[in-house]
């Protein structure tokens, strides 16, 4: 068992649940693709989620609570905002 040393989100609070709000499910999510060379697995920190791009060109639907974090990573691009419920 790996223990998340050498991976992006390591250090952060990520890796405890977010408090559950009722509706929060509701909420638009983002489609991210990846473009880097490998792969690259990201932990959530809101959520504690592990996002796992597993070669370039995959495209995975990030949590809202996520988002701005996974944003911020240089080798993730922001491709769409899907709507509740799609």
């Amino acid at each position: 068992m790996c223990c998340g040393r050498g991976r992006l989100g390591r250090g952060t609070s990520g890796l405890h649940s977010a408090p559950v709000v009722p509706g929060i499910a509701r909420l638009a999510t983002l489609t991210f693709e990846y473009v880097g060379k490998t792969r690259l697995v990201v932990v959530g920190p809101a959520t504690g989620r592990q996002y796992r791009f597993d070669r370039p060109g995959s495209r995975l639907e990030v949590d809202p609570r996520d988002s701005t974090a996974v944003a911020a990573i240089p080798l993730l691009r922001k491709i769409s905002l899907s709507a509740p419920g799609r």
